[in-house]
């Protein structure tokens, strides 16, 4: 029998083959003539993965378009055709892609319909109206208001229910598609193996030195938004989680460097200075293992209604007591002995309250915070400077209560 060297193939590897094979499709599927979507990140995937109807996701193009060096220049059209600069940059960027209808940094087949769902926030709905207005285009929306209660109340599951049973033959209207419920259950089963799976693998920064760099996560995300209900999914993110298990047995870690300091990162990434904020903390040995914002994606239930509860979870739809605890268990959970808090000039809704949570942080789990100005896509709203300073003066205050044996 003969030997072979083949290296088992990394997680990384399969979860970047499985989004770059996800927007195939959605090509492959445009040029056969099928109706194609854009969709929100937080709206329910397994409604389009039981019908078999291909959808992509401006936030996640948006995202890889700002982290290549061309959020800017999509930003700066939609100014000049009237944007405000005070918009969100993700939808400023969608809908200069609307316009251009191609970008070399990130292209995505043009919609014949749009799915929002405003968990995520209000603005969606506004975004969304528009494409559906200057493409002539339907829009399906799911209503999830944000909720002012700790857990979510019968009614509102109800009232969720409702919408998504229509969403359903909408999209069974406009696409010509039959809804199955045998094939529903299958994907609701699979989305819970990725989704456990993913949630998994975020846990295991939970381990002193941790086997990942806390960034990584934001990078393998993308396959949670959009890969949830696929087979291919479960078995990359269980894969992951082997890496990480073996990592953590081996003493390694994709970490490059002393993990000296732990920290809480709160907020979405600033795409176009991932590379940037990385370094400035692994300059100072901090490694990021604290984030409510990758776990967002990893939707857990038991039925349908729980799922309509599971998706009023994700963290702008929840109220502040309940967003408090998400940040505090993950501090908690992580040993984090700071935070870096990101102020976010696109996300109002995230960012609004984000000073009371940081008081509120700080009082709870007595860790010392740091706060930055910044942008989840627009570079002109961050400060390499600001950022550097606050993260050097986190350090010291961190270095100074491990000397002091405060932690």
């Amino acid at each position: 029998m003969s030997e072979t060297n083949e290296k088992p193939v990394k997680a990384k590897y399969l979860l970047r083959d499985i989004l770059d094979q996800h927007y195939k499709n959605a090509w492959d599927a445009k040029n056969r003539g099928e109706k194609v979507g854009w969709c929100a990140s937080n709206f329910p995937q397994e409604i389009c993965e039981t019908l078999g109807v291909p959808v992509v996701y401006p936030e996640n193009q948006a995202a890889a378009i700002s982290a290549k060096g061309a959020g800017l220049k999509m930003c700066e059209h939609s100014e000049a055709n009237g944007y405000s600069n005070d918009i969100c940059a993700y939808a400023r960027i969608s809908l200069a892609y609307m316009d251009i209808k191609e970008c070399k940094e990130m292209d995505m087949p043009q919609p014949d319909f749009v799915l929002c769902c405003n968990n995520i926030c209000n603005q969606m709905i506004k975004w969304y109206e528009n494409i559906s207005k200057e493409l002539d285009i339907p829009m399906i929306l799911i209503d999830i208001p944000y909720n002012t209660e700790f857990e979510t109340s019968d009614d509102r599951v109800k009232y969720i229910r409702a919408q998504f049973d229509h969403a359903i033959s909408q999209l069974e209207e406009i696409t010509g598609k039959t809804f199955s419920q045998e094939r529903f259950e299958e994907v609701m089963r699979i989305s819970q193996e990725s989704s456990k799976a993913w949630l998994g693998a975020t846990e295991y920064t939970k381990y002193d030195p941790s086997p990942l760099n806390g960034f990584d996560l934001f990078n393998h995300m993308a396959v949670a938004v959009c890969a949830r209900g696929k087979q291919e999914s479960v078995d990359a993110f269980q894969l992951l989680e082997k890496e990480y298990a073996q990592a953590v047995k081996d003493g390694t870690s994709t970490y490059r460097g002393e993990q000296k300091h732990r920290i809480l990162f709160e907020g979405i990434a600033c795409w176009p200075y991932l590379r940037h904020k990385l370094t400035t903390l692994m300059q100072h040995n901090i490694n990021m293992v604290g984030t409510v914002y990758a776990d967002a994606f990893g939707v857990i239930y038991n039925n349908v209604d729980e799922m309509m509860k599971a998706y009023s979870y994700v963290p702008n739809a929840v109220s502040f007591e309940r967003a408090l605890k998400m940040r505090v268990d993950a501090v908690t959970k992580n040993k984090c002995e700071g935070a870096v808090i990101h102020t976010n000039r696109s996300c109002k809704l995230w960012s609004g309250f984000m000073y009371e949570l940081d008081r509120r942080l700080r009082e709870e789990t007595g860790i010392p915070t740091v706060t930055f100005d910044g942008d989840q896509a627009d570079p002109r709203n961050f400060s390499e400077a600001q950022y550097d300073t606050r993260v050097q003066g986190l350090y010291e205050v961190m270095e100074a209560n491990k000397k002091g044996g405060n932690l």
